[in-house]
Order: C-alpha cells, then sequence, then structure tokens
C-alpha cells in the first residue's frame, strides 16, 4: 500500500474521524483508524461503538500507487499529521507490519494493528430518507441538547427525542427538573418515527456540522440512525426505552406574563447568582423571582454564610397578572436564555409551584420550561 495527499486535505478528514475514536474502550482496535485505499478514493472509518464515522477522500491531490487495508493508531497518527508542516505526506506499507510517513524531512514509523480484527461496521444505506437543512440540525443541537440529563438514572433522559408527526418535527429535551421543545415544519414528508439520539453523539455530530453548509439526509431504523454528508457517513446508535410524554407537563394557562429584555434578564440573573445558595440535590444555585404591586420585577439571592444580592428589573412592556414570588435555578434560566435568538423573551407563569415557560419574540417555534422549587 503507498499512497500520498496533501495534508491539510487528510488533516482534516482525520479530525473529523477522531470524533468517533474512543476514549476508553475493551476493544484495542477500535483506537485505530482504518484506511480503506482504493483506486481512485481512500475510506476513513472510526468507532467508539455508541458512533461510527466514516469519510471518503477522492480529492484530485491523492496519488495512490499501490492499494491496501490497514489499521493505524488514531492519536499518534492524527498528532503526526497536525505536527508536520510540508504540503504532501506520504504513506507506505512494509511488511505489513509498519507504516511508514514520510513528509519533508521527516520520518515515521508506526505499528500497525492487525487489520483484520477491525470489526465490520454496517453503514445504514436505506431507502426514502429525511432530509434537513444542515443549518436546523445545528440549531436544534443548539437548543435542546443543554437541557439532557447527564446522570445515567434515567438512561432516556441523556438524548434528545425526535417525533415525526403531520410533517412537524418535534425535538425535546429534559432532565426532568427543565425541558426544552422545539417544533418545526419539514420540506418532506417521512414515515412516522419516534427515536432518541444520545446527547454525546449529538454533540459531536454539531461539531462536524460546524463546517458544513449542505443538506443532511437521515436515515433511521429501530436501534440506529445515519446522518449522510456529502463524504461523510456519522452513525449513531439509538437510546432504548420509551421517552415520557412531555406535552401532559407543559402549562396551558399562564396568570401572570412578563416581558423581558433577554440581554438586561440575563446580566441581572449571572449578577444575582454570583451569592446564590446551591440546592444540595442539584448543585445549581437558587435565586427568587418577584412581580411587585408597583411591576417592577426583584430578582435576589439569599445565602446565610455568605450575604444577599438583590437587583430590579423593569419589564420591558406591560405585565399581566398579579403579584407572584418564585424560586428555580438560576442556571436553568441562563442556559435557557443563552439559547434564545430573540431580544425580547416573555416568562408565563402558572403559578408559584408550577413550572414556568419562556418563549421568544423571534423564536416562534421553542420553548423552554423551567420547574420552580419550594420556597420553606
Amino acid at each position: 500500500m503507498i499512497f500520498s495527499v496533501d495534508r491539510d486535505v487528510l488533516l482534516t478528514q482525520l479530525l473529523i474521524v477522531q470524533k468517533g475514536l474512543p476514549s476508553k474502550t475493551p476493544l484495542p482496535i477500535l483506537y485505530a483508524v482504518k484506511f480503506e485505499v482504493n483506486e481512485d478514493h481512500i475510506l476513513l472509518t472510526s468507532s467508539n461503538t455508541d458512533v461510527a464515522i466514516q469519510v471518503l477522500i477522492d480529492d484530485h491531490s491523492l496519488k495512490i500507487q499501490d492499494p491496501g487495508k490497514v489499521a493505524i493508531p488514531g492519536r499518534y497518527l492524527i498528532e503526526i499529521v497536525r505536527k508536520v508542516t510540508s504540503q504532501r505526506i506520504e504513506f507506505a506499507l512494509i511488511e505489513d507490519k509498519l507504516i511508514v510517513i514520510k513528509a519533508d524531512r521527516s520520518e515515521f514509523k508506526l505499528r500497525l494493528m492487525d487489520v483484520e480484527d477491525y470489526p465490520e461496521i454496517d453503514f445504514l444505506d436505506l431507502d426514502d430518507p429525511i432530509v434537513l437543512d444542515s443549518q436546523l440540525i445545528r440549531t436544534i443541537i443548539k437548543e435542546t441538547n443543554y437541557a439532557t440529563a447527564s446522570s445515567e438514572k434515567r438512561p432516556i433522559l441523556t438524548g434528545v427525542n425526535f417525533k415525526y408527526l403531520d410533517n412537524h418535527l418535534y425535538c425535546v429535551a429534559t432532565d426532568s427538573y427543565r425541558l426544552s421543545q422545539k417544533n418545526v415544519k419539514l420540506r418532506t414528508h417521512s414515515k412516522m418515527f419516534d427515536i432518541v439520539i444520545p446527547n454525546k453523539s449529538l454533540d459531536e455530530l454539531s461539531k462536524i456540522l460546524d463546517s458544513y453548509n449542505d443538506d443532511v439526509e437521515l436515515f433511521i431504523n429501530p436501534n440506529k440512525v445515519l446522518f449522510k454528508m456529502n463524504k461523510i457517513l456519522f452513525q449513531t446508535r439509538l437510546l432504548e426505552g420509551t421517552y415520557p410524554d412531555t406535552l401532559r407537563i407543559i402549562p396551558v394557562e399562564f396568570p401572570v406574563v412578563i416581558p423581558f429584555n433577554k440581554e438586561e434578564l440575563l446580566a441581572a440573573v449571572e449578577r444575582v447568582s454570583l451569592l446564590s445558595p446551591r440546592d444540595r440535590e442539584t448543585n445549581y444555585n437558587i435565586i427568587k423571582l418577584s412581580l411587585r404591586q408597583d411591576q417592577i420585577v426583584e430578582i435576589s439571592s439569599t445565602n446565610n454564610e455568605i450575604g444577599d444580592a438583590n437587583e430590579e428589573i423593569i419589564p420591558s412592556s406591560d405585565v399581566i397578572g398579579p403579584m407572584i414570588k418564585i424560586a428555580f435555578s438560576s442556571r436553568y434560566l441562563v442556559d435557557a436564555l443563552k439559547s434564545f435568538s430573540s431580544s425580547e423573551v416573555l416568562i408565563q407563569f402558572a403559578g408559584e409551584v408550577k413550572p414556568f415557560v419562556i418563549k421568544g419574540n423571534l423564536d416562534q417555534d421553542l420553548l423552554h420550561l423551567i420547574l420552580p422549587v419550594r420556597i420553606d
């Protein structure tokens, strides 16, 4: 096996494949990147059992003298290609055991892993893909993924629920203390599906989509989903189980509605939470919000060990409803506010001990919900 290629082209593809390499695995062969060198293209594959990634290199700079198949230790290979500065990089196989990498005056010899041990990865390629805009997928991940659970107590909550119904895609994430829901009308019709994609897989997919601007094809089967992008295949396992019916916890009546300038509210909450006490169960900073008789909102925190903080905010337009006092995690509100594109947000309160809902004037398809904590 002998080939050479432009160093930047190879590095770009290796950095994508790197996202599928495991940090720990009982299968050492998965620490390798599998190279399948064909007569006019190369396929690079990585897998960590949750995610599998394959990229195609068919760049005009690619010169293949001798095809072949090898498994190269991923971490070392990527660091070598990252550090060399030559424009071209050349690979040659010696006695099926070593790969020689030449770049200008640098030469590296890496011991290969046995490519026959590399598991056969079956990338889905079904008919009837769902076609989504890459920017839309990025936005869905940004606006929902942060609200998934980090604890494995309820594994199903560590992913985002993607559900298709009546030409609408509903994406929901919750850790049972807060919820984020995005509702998008799709361009193409699809069979009904109801899947849960792990949050870590979505994080990695989002990084790949940062440098990709075309449409993405989705292929779904009962235990995995494939995102197909031009020359990149990104496949992830799905979480097993039934996602909770979150629609029933969203209140429908809101006696109190307060409009805010998003940036003003965000800055005030971040300042007040500097002194707020931490909730024992969630370890998140608890603050209080009070709507006074004079329609001014007070945000405060009281910490017996450190001190108090208090800030007044004037709502951005007319307030609806009577006085209210409610306590909640400041971090949950900060995370929610940061996910909105809107400059104005509406906070809708169903009661002092009921979940409250945040909406943005420009984000009609997005809703956030936060559960309050009881004030003693």
